[in-house]
């Protein structure tokens, strides 16, 4: 089931347009943990996207959480989130 909410994940956020995306399963770091007794999962996610350029973090959280309000808390116990806008370079 991870492999496939983790092609969810990247379905839905493709919506973001994202330069670069990462989602990873962490549920095995939370055996035991309570969230995690019901088969829910654990993900970080590390996105950069232009959508967030001028937004501050709460407002790219929100962008992503309002993507996958429907899968917390199951299937997806935790979401741990890293955003940010694409650095512009001077090239």
């Amino acid at each position: 089931m991870s492999n496939d909410l983790i092609n969810q994940l990247e379905t839905r956020l493709a919506a973001l347009t994202p330069e670069s995306l990462s989602v990873e399963d962490e549920s095995h770091l939370h055996a035991g943990h309570a969230g995690n007794r019901d088969g829910a999962s654990h993900f970080r996610v590390h996105i950069v996207a232009p959508c967030f350029e001028n937004k501050p973090m709460i407002a790219q959280h929100r962008l992503v959480y309002d993507l996958l309000r429907d899968l917390m808390p199951y299937p997806i116990h935790a979401l741990a989130l890293h955003t940010k806008a694409p650095h512009k370079g001077n090239s």
